[in-house]
């Protein structure tokens, strides 16, 4: 007999951090987990302006170390609304930044400086006088003696009374790369290779990015009064692991944060899903035995051990500190039989999957359907739904310069054969693709590219795109090309996602009205689109299911249950889009990472004709091929090995639970309501 489950013990203040059960003690930092980036993002700004105004209150300024990169974003932006909407006043705020590339002109579009600007302090009130961003663009020369004159000023000021910070993949912070030690102070350093793959996005290749920096030191960090660390995303769980649970050491320099008085990390639920007290934590403390934990224990122990789950005694859970799962289900076989028959069914063949249904799967880039969801995408058209493929950005930054050098030349070789012997009109497209070519040579690395080379450039990706669905049985009639608001910046970074962003998403919602949507859930790529994407598909969902966007005499109190998997529907109040009407959402992964083994809904095999098939879809994305321009750090793979890899991984998963033996597999989480 299972015990019965207790929800965890969460606030219901929206923006509290989540409060978990004891069994933090490996964690030698106290740590904070949110449920979404959002809420984390106010609750750090709150503290901020709290700060603000307790020194305002006896007359006194507040001194801030203050960082860039996408994590802090949000919390700026809620100082911005809480200066514009309620008054707080910056006017006894003195900023210090932690760092800057080195070499790095301060209107760059890559610098600091720029950024802060643009996201911060063009918005607020803080005297000019009083923000101090370290300079990129001395001479060699004096950099050292500038270093130390930002320290004195620091101690001027009155020392930081509160620094926050993000977290590299390295484990940086600021950019104190692995090596730098406790008794470091701002000076000019050497960037670590990890940190400049995470940083080619922004430069438009890893070849741009400036190999030095000058940053505040880890001891100018651990002088603060009080230091919060933030960390979002699943790709930051490692090192937010490392950085909180290991003792401190050189090669994660975070981990020293755990000897100040006075620190604490701020992390969504995603960045912390490799603490111990999140993934196991039947290790460090007594747990109550859901369905869910118990699944995820045997799933655990059967990986462990290299047994399959139907081979997995009594011996071996005890021997694993999973007594407590023992006493709580009285029978081990009993058990492990309920884990391996929950994740059977959950392998879904052709002739259980949607069939002559409207199905809208939603690609951030024009390659994420094929190479994250490319076997679904073919069995859903071989079921003979109505699929419309939406391509929400135009992908256009990250074409290479030579496939436009390549296209203007292929165009004007073409147009004989086209039919076109107007010389007059020939004449005119040399002129023009001249002027083009010059430019791109002439283009500085991360320069703007002119607005008809990023539409040539959309255009390539669209064609591309359309090829590949084409080897799905789909053509061009099935594609539509969103271009949302928000990617056309000609940059990397983008801008938010706004009113017209959830527009596009809806009026596309509201003409499909799809029984099915599949979106991106994978949301780790370095460059945030997919994050942004699912936000605005997110915003656009929540009005289409609600009773003002239904036809009139529509709207009404519904049922809530529906056929999406136990455990992922969420009650809400008041009438809504009936159920039969609401959408399914299938959130998928695989360009970046994979669904794991227990909390996957619904797993595809895939036939080795398949796993073929979906690969020459993706090989039709040519600007993509043998060298993407954003593949991320870590992974050098190209894209379609990293599909091939993680579907035949997640295939051999199964297999090694005991489960059917398939040559590769997809893996989606389905739910009505976005998480």
């Amino acid at each position: 007999m299972v015990s019965t489950a207790a929800s965890l013990p969460v606030s219901t203040h929206d923006d509290a951090a989540l409060e978990l059960p004891d069994g933090s003690h490996r964690e030698r930092v106290p740590v904070l987990i949110f449920e979404h980036p959002a809420q984390m993002a106010r609750q750090v700004a709150r503290r901020i302006a709290n700060l603000i105004e307790e020194r305002q209150a006896v007359g006194k300024n507040v001194v801030l170390g203050l960082p860039t990169g996408s994590t802090p974003i949000g919390v700026y932006e809620e100082l911005v609304r809480m200066h514009r909407e309620q008054g707080l006043d910056f006017s006894n705020v003195i900023t210090f930044n932690l760092d800057e590339y080195y070499p790095m002109k301060p209107d760059s579009l890559q610098s600091y400086h720029r950024f802060m600007h643009e996201h911060f302090f063009d918005h607020v009130n803080i005297p000019k006088e009083n923000i101090h961003i370290p300079r990129g663009d001395l001479p060699r020369e004096e950099v050292e003696a500038y270093c130390l004159q930002y320290e004195h000023a620091i101690t001027k000021a009155g020392g930081l009374d509160l620094v926050l910070l993000g977290i590299g993949r390295s484990g940086h912070i600021g950019f104190n790369e692995p090596g730098s030690g406790p008794e470091t102070r701002t000076r000019l350093v050497v960037l670590d290779e990890i940190t400049r793959k995470d940083a080619a996005s922004d430069f438009f290749g890893e070849e741009n990015v400036p190999r030095e920096a000058i940053t505040m030191g880890v001891g100018t960090i651990l002088d603060a009064r009080e230091i919060i660390l933030m960390a979002t995303g699943e790709h930051k769980a490692s090192i937010v692991r490392r950085a909180v649970e290991e003792e401190p050491n050189r090669r994660v320099t975070a981990s020293f944060l755990q000897r100040h008085r006075d620190a604490t990390f701020y992390v969504d639920r995603a960045a912390a899903g490799e603490l111990t007290r999140i993934k196991t934590p039947w290790l460090v403390r007594e747990v109550t035995w859901t369905p869910e934990l118990a699944k995820r224990a045997v799933i655990w122990l059967s990986e462990k051990l290299g047994k399959a789950i139907l081979h997995l005694e009594a011996a071996d859970f005890y021997r694993n500190h999973l007594q407590g799962l023992v006493h709580a289900y009285g029978n081990v076989d009993d058990l492990c039989r309920q884990v391996f028959e929950d994740l059977r069914r959950r392998i879904r063949y052709p002739e259980s999957l949607p069939r002559k249904e409207r199905i809208i799967v939603f690609s951030p880039h024009p390659d994420d359907d094929v190479i994250s969801m490319g076997g679904m995408l073919d069995k859903l058209v071989r079921n003979e739904n109505e699929v419309t493929v939406a391509y929400m950005t135009n992908g256009s930054v990250a074409v290479f310069d030579a496939d436009v050098r390549r296209m203007l030349r292929f165009v004007e070789m073409s147009l004989p054969a086209l039919g076109f012997n107007d010389e007059a009109g020939r004449e005119a497209f040399r002129k023009t693709k001249e002027r083009y070519l010059r430019f791109l040579k002439n283009k500085k690395p991360g320069e703007v590219d002119l607005e008809p080379i990023q539409q040539l450039k959309a255009y390539i990706r669209y064609a591309e795109a359309v090829a590949a669905i084409e080897v799905m049985g789909l053509d061009e009639r099935h594609a539509r090309f969103l271009d949302m608001p928000f990617y056309k910046t000609g940059t990397v970074r983008k801008a938010p996602i706004g009113e017209a962003d959830v527009q596009v998403v809806l009026e596309l919602l509201r003409e499909i009205r799809p029984s099915h949507v599949f979106v991106a859930g994978d949301l780790s790529d370095p460059h945030g689109t997919h994050r942004m994407c699912y936000r605005a598909i997110q915003l656009a969902l929540e009005r289409y299911n609600q009773p003002a966007d239904l036809p009139d005499g529509e709207a009404k109190d519904a049922p809530q249950n529906g056929t999406a998997s136990k455990g992922k529907k969420k009650e809400k109040a008041g009438p809504s889009r009936p159920a039969a009407e609401r959408p399914l959402v299938w959130l998928y992964r695989g360009a970046w990472q994979e669904w794991e083994i227990d909390k996957t809904d619904i797993f595809i095999p895939l036939s080795k004709a398949d796993l073929d098939r979906k690969i020459e879809a993706i090989f039709k994305h040519e600007s993509q091929k043998d060298r993407a321009m954003f593949p991320g750090a870590y992974d050098e793979r190209e894209f379609w090995e990293r599909a091939k890899d993680r579907n035949r991984e997640t295939a051999a998963a199964l297999n090694r639970l005991g489960l059917p033996e398939f040559y590769a597999a997809e893996a989606f989480v389905t739910t009505y309501e976005m998480p």
